[in-house]
């Protein structure tokens, strides 16, 4: 199976469940809490949220693009069951464009019929695109824009208390709304494996940046999960806010 399709089904469609199916009754292992003051969640407060899997080495692809064999090692049933705890929680999905080019391809695809409540939920789901080189988009319910942080800051102010604004991957945007200070929380899965080679996630020369734990969760197959809220650095300007479209 083709490493695209197959980290889409597996590991897009797992992060999708959430969204579907809710809770599960799945049993997790203990999570560490280590800022207990942390309240988003319980205020009710519309979050930016960022989800992705990372190697040791801190690459979250391979050399090639859509290079993701190091899912496979992350998955099983405590992952699923992470990914569904989400719940009903998305206001929105945000994609760079690569990342909207990938998934747009496969839920739009007969493979897509493989999963056929998540794909109905994946294509009536809001979508936001980031690009200055796409103009429009066919998929249903999905927004191009050049002005991605203005277009978030007014998605999060109108969206229903709770209700959270989720990235999958997309590092060059993550990078981006991370100095723009748009992300409310980093969620890491690191995949206790080390590729020495790839796309690392934390771009060279994106700074310096405080994180501050909130929340960490160790699976059983040696995977990771680390909640961070990142310390606010002065913003960018919009020009480059969107210099990675």
């Amino acid at each position: 199976m083709l490493i695209l399709q197959y980290s889409l089904q597996k590991i897009l469609i797992a992060d999708c469940h959430q969204f579907a199916y809710g809770a599960t009754s799945l049993k997790m292992k203990p999570v560490l809490k280590t800022n207990h003051n942390y309240t988003a969640e319980e205020d009710g407060m519309s979050r930016v949220i960022v989800w992705v899997l990372v190697t040791l080495d801190g690459y979250f692809e391979g050399e090639k693009k859509w290079d993701l064999d190091h899912h496979g090692e992350a998955w099983g049933e405590e992952l699923q069951a992470l990914s569904m705890s989400f719940g009903q929680s998305a206001a929105a999905l945000v994609f760079g464009r690569v990342t909207y080019e990938g998934m747009k391809a496969h839920w739009t695809s007969a493979d897509a019929a493989d999963e056929p409540e998540v794909t109905a939920f994946m294509n009536a789901l809001p979508k936001l695109v980031a690009s200055r080189t796409l103009t429009s988009s066919d998929w249903n319910n999905t927004t191009v824009t050049a002005n991605i942080a203005g277009a978030i800051r007014e998605l999060k102010a109108n969206a229903e208390p709770g209700k959270n604004i989720y990235i999958f991957g997309s590092a060059d945007l993550s990078a981006s709304l991370l100095k723009e200070g748009l992300i409310d929380e980093l969620m890491l899965g690191v995949v206790p494996i080390q590729l020495e080679k790839g796309t690392p996630f934390f771009k060279p020369g994106s700074g310096r940046r405080k994180f501050t734990l909130i929340e960490s969760r160790p699976l059983s197959n040696g995977t990771l999960i680390l909640r961070y809220t990142p310390d606010q650095n002065p913003a960018d300007t919009p020009e480059q806010i969107n210099a990675h479209s």
